[in-house]
């Protein structure tokens, strides 16, 4: 049973990170614009992240297993049908349509697995859970370069359709349909609310690094906010809101909500600089990219089965604090060796760091989230967890690109007034740079001579320092969040809670 949810739920992991690693050889054989493929490689995300809070509500209301099955099957024929792309637009629609497959494969699988192990195995089995998502998402990036090369890029779109029909036999044989205790309506204006906030965040975040005073970034961040305000109104005044707000009174449910979405930023973000410094300076192919998340999988998943254990025998609390706090090492591993000359093994220890935090992490913030879920409402609060992880997946990589366009312009124009060197002979190539990284994150889109090309400067070593300053400022969010874990969640088990609408009362198994 937990196979089956771990393997449903790893499909909207490997198949984003499969596309991504592989775009440069799908976008050359459909001539996609360069402006175009980050849109590509982000458009299943971002759908994924605007619909999951609406799947937790219609899983309640129509039933998880049932909801689970059909974006199995969703997902399985979409990918067939992207395999037989004739051009962009085509295979960009099919993207779209598998974001809102994946939303179901993304918010049910941890809330039937809450609803389906009892609450004294349940870490353990989170463990296994998150230990078989590790397994597969470390083999799987090296498969699809491996597939790409072997027999072409659409034979990558079978990779998920094998994991998803294997999930679905899995699931139709061993998960049975929870009962639901009261049927609930789905929280139409609020979805669309937090979708809307959701995607003009990210476009307005993205539009910042041309000027915020432009009316294409602050509008969009103005929309964002006003939406996010509505949305906040809204789920206070319904009755069956998409977002149960008095979730957020518990502190250890906030903490674990947003170390959820810091761990997303961090991971997506991280993959955008494998992408770009491996690509841009290290001249790496995609396909040793994807090979760097592969060393040392096995040793994690036994750490993260490991975590599961230790969780059910004291608290999520000193899981979660270790978890952020290796994530934190890791980003600052490259903030301080980052350079032209990298040795590889230090980028292979910093993406085994990187992912080992990242697997301690969720299994922690999932027990955390789960132990708060009321009867009948399992998949919404299950789902409200995802929604936090898929916007600091959505913003990651923008983010890292503002921060880095920032400190990358710093850096070249000290760099050129050091050596004399005029500073519009400099933008040339530098802007070139920023074009090619803006509309195509995490992909190798450029030639990285391009770098040396501006006569009297240093362009690769001042990118790295750039790259360093980035990652030494977001390696302090998870140390943040793992002192408020520190001071937040709570030190020693205390009684189960069963909900009962909006009251609690404790109960001693």
């Amino acid at each position: 049973m937990v196979l089956g949810l771990s393997l449903a739920f790893t499909v909207t992991v490997v198949d984003p990170l499969v596309l991504s690693l592989n775009l440069p050889q799908i976008s050359r054989a459909l001539k996609v614009p360069p402006q175009d493929i980050g849109v590509l490689g982000g458009a299943a995300t971002l759908v994924m992240a605007a619909a999951v809070l609406a799947v937790g509500s219609l899983g309640d209301a129509f039933g998880l297993k049932r909801l689970l099955m059909l974006g199995l099957v969703g997902d399985a024929v979409v990918n067939l049908l992207a395999a037989l792309s004739p051009n962009y637009g085509f295979l960009l629609g099919m993207r779209l349509l598998t974001g809102l497959m994946l939303a179901a494969l993304v918010g049910v699988p941890l809330a039937l697995l809450k609803v389906s192990v009892p609450a004294e195995r349940r870490p353990q089995a989170i463990g296994i859970f998150m230990a078989v998502e590790m397994l597969l998402s470390g083999v799987m990036p090296a498969v699809g370069g491996w597939v790409a090369e072997a027999v072409g890029w659409r034979w990558l779109f079978l990779v998920a359709p094998l994991m998803s029909l294997t999930a679905l036999g899995l699931t139709a044989r061993y998960v049975r349909e929870p009962d639901a205790e009261q049927r609930r309506r789905l929280d139409l204006v609020g979805v669309c609310l937090v979708g809307f906030a959701l995607l003009t965040l990210v476009h307005g975040m993205a539009e910042v690094q041309n000027g915020i005073s432009r009316p294409q970034a602050w509008l969009p961040l103005a929309l964002s906010a006003a939406a996010l305000v509505l949305f906040v109104l809204h789920e206070r005044r319904t009755t069956q809101p998409a977002l149960n707000l008095t979730l957020f009174r518990s502190a250890s449910f906030t903490v674990a909500v947003l170390a959820n979405l810091t761990m997303n930023f961090l991971i997506a973000g991280f993959s955008f600089t494998l992408g770009q410094f491996g690509s841009v300076i290290l001249a790496l192919p995609p396909r040793t990219i994807g090979l760097l998340y592969l060393p040392g999988t096995l040793a994690i998943t036994g750490a993260v089965i490991l975590t599961g254990h230790l969780i059910g025998r004291y608290t999520p609390r000193p899981a979660l604090i270790t978890g952020l706090m290796v994530l934190a090492t890791s980003t600052l591993l490259i903030a301080a060796t980052a350079s032209p000359t990298m040795a590889l093994w230090l980028l292979v220890l910093a993406t085994w760091l990187c992912t080992l935090g990242a697997m301690v992490t969720a299994t922690a913030v999932s027990e955390t989230v789960l132990a708060h879920a009321p009867p009948g409402e399992t998949g919404a609060v299950a789902s409200a967890q995802q929604a936090f992880g898929m916007t600091g997946y959505a913003l990651g990589p923008t983010i890292y690109l503002l921060l880095f366009n920032f400190f990358f312009h710093r850096r070249w124009i000290a760099d050129a007034k050091a050596r004399g060197t005029s500073l519009s002979q400099a933008a040339k190539a530098v802007d070139t740079t920023r074009s090619a990284m803006a509309h195509s994150p995490g992909a190798a889109g450029y030639d990285p001579n391009l770098l040396r090309q501006v006569s009297g400067l240093t362009l690769d070593l001042d990118f790295t320092n750039g790259l360093r300053v980035t990652m030494l400022t977001v390696g302090l969010l998870p140390l943040v969040m793992a002192l408020a874990a520190f001071l937040f969640l709570p030190r020693r088990r205390g009684p189960r809670r069963r909900w009962h609408g909006s009251r609690r009362t404790a109960s001693h198994p």
